[in-house]
């Protein structure tokens, strides 16, 4: 039977295009101009209003403004929703741009890569597959290039954006587990799981590197009584000598050296792990050399500190985190490697994405090169942005400043006889404690906890703080190249004027 065009029944409830103007299409530009000024207005108020890092709102004042919330029953426009999440999170929201922000390892960022933000969120590309993203692709594989160069690492080198260095670092690992068993014991980890031996595979760190090691090596089924912590020097970096011998006391009792992952700035204090000792055993040894170096990669930028990173072009696979120290907003990172064959042992195919007899050459798929993520943000176009406009020079103008600044807060905290600077730093970060002089302090941990504890809930100055052997100690991380002297001297008298309360 022929069916014509008035045999098909019509659909009653058709939605039409005023009732879909929330959606981003070319018939609701009118509603996407005002809801972005709206937004830009609110953040320009951020900027303008915002005179310390935070409010001090205590956590369950804040929760139990939670309380009256109701998904169920939209509010009527976009002032409403405004004034909403102002009160509930704006006003309170940390803010990292002031020089009076100095706790973790977040950054200040660059104006390029927030107009790109808006370009990635409203285009809203997926980086898996060429026909999702295009361009897009190869924008992201110029800067993963370009980063690879950096290191040192020649042509055939590669990598991928991922969500942080913690995934990153996974990514180390897991090359470096199915690398040695697939190299040496004809073992595909990928096809058929964990070989008997890998109980005795043992990854080499310093007892100072991020805590995402013992996260990944449980993930990766290895548990954590597969690290090995290798004892730091003075300044709390990798002890290479110590190193090599436990390397080798390791092979002795019969375990299988698999990996050693140095840090490129250690979060607690810093500073890099003998970066060109530390590769030189790894090749000697034939083991995997992983580099965190999520913090440390701002010396990329810099011809003045760039030495520091001397070794880094020794290592199989480096950790960047462009949201650290390259100025960009979270989340924006990177996993390196130095011989591109490396990635195809994660590679896997599905017939409705990547099929296995697709010329990728022709067709590229970044899918082929990522762990945990298929749809993914096109984050490298922020950098794209930031490094077209502003090049690498004047980040690494930033990079110097941050770098001198500390070193200077370090010369003031080591000077000043109420303070005790536990070590000097390569990067940015100061630990120190609170010991005034004319007072008997019988708890010096109880004491600077107190202080941090008053600072925060003041709200004037955020700062950091960690167990160094036990003790508690305050933390500087200065990531900020508008922070002078001149506001650490500031933060000092702070920090001075809460003890001496905390002490009456």
């Amino acid at each position: 039977m022929n069916t014509t065009v008035t045999d098909i029944p019509t659909t009653r409830g058709v939605l039409t295009p005023d009732a879909c103007k929330d959606l981003f299409y070319a018939g609701s530009a009118e509603e996407y101009n005002a809801a972005m000024r709206m937004a830009v207005k609110m953040v320009n108020t951020f900027l303008t209003n915002t005179r310390k890092p935070f409010s001090g709102i205590k956590p369950d004042t804040l929760a139990a403004a939670f309380s009256t919330i109701d998904f169920d029953t939209p509010l009527p426009d976009y002032n409403s929703l405004l004034e909403e999440v102002d009160m509930l999170y704006v006003k309170h929201a940390t803010a990292f741009h002031l020089p009076h922000y100095i706790a973790h390892l977040n950054c200040p960022v660059v104006i390029p890569a927030l107009a790109a933000e808006v370009l990635v969120s409203a285009i809203n590309s997926s980086q898996d597959t060429y026909d999702q993203s295009a361009g897009g692709t190869f924008m992201e594989r110029k800067i993963v290039d370009w980063t690879a160069a950096e290191i040192g690492y020649g042509s055939g080198s590669d990598g991928i954006f991922t969500a942080g260095g913690s995934q990153s670092n996974m990514m180390g690992l897991l090359l470096a587990r199915d690398h040695y068993a697939l190299k040496h014991l004809q073992h595909n980890i990928k096809l058929s799981g964990l070989p008997p031996e890998a109980s005795r595979f043992r990854i080499f760190v310093s007892e100072k590197s991020h805590f995402s090691n013992q996260k990944n090596a449980a993930l990766l089924g290895l548990g954590e009584k597969a690290l090995v912590n290798i004892p730091t020097d003075h300044r709390f970096r990798m002890d290479a000598s110590l190193l090599e011998a436990a390397i080798i006391r390791e092979q002795e009792l019969g375990n299988i050296p698999v990996a050693i992952v140095a840090t490129a700035g250690t979060t607690d204090f810093g500073n890099l792990d003998p970066l060109l000792k530390i590769g030189r055993l790894a090749n000697k040894h034939g083991i995997w050399l992983h580099v965190d170096a999520a913090y440390g990669c701002g010396l990329l930028l810099t011809e003045k500190y760039r030495h520091l990173l001397n070794g880094l072009e020794l290592a199989d696979s480096v950790t960047v985190d462009y949201h650290k120290s390259f100025f960009q907003p979270i989340s924006s990172s990177a996993f390196i490697v130095k011989h591109k064959q490396s990635l195809d042992i994660i590679r896997h195919h599905a017939d409705y994405l990547n099929p296995e007899e697709q010329d990728y050459e022709e067709l590229p798929a970044q899918i082929n090169k990522s762990v945990t993520q298929s749809t993914r943000r096109f984050d490298a176009l922020k950098l794209w942005f930031t490094l077209r406009l502003m090049g690498k020079k004047k980040l690494g103008e930033y990079t110097d400043a941050i770098i001198d600044t500390a070193a200077a807060a370090a010369r003031l905290l080591a000077e000043e006889p109420d303070f005790e600077l536990l070590s000097h730093s390569d990067l940015g970060v100061l630990v120190f404690r609170y010991l005034p002089k004319d007072r008997l302090i019988p708890d010096p941990d109880a004491f600077n906890l107190a202080i941090k504890r008053s600072m925060f809930f003041s709200g004037e100055v955020l700062v950091a703080s960690t167990k160094v052997n036990g003790h508690f100690y305050l933390k500087f991380t200065i990531l900020n190249p508008l922070t002078t002297l001149n506001d650490i001297c500031n933060i000092l008298t702070i920090i001075k004027r809460h003890g001496k309360d905390t002490l009456n």
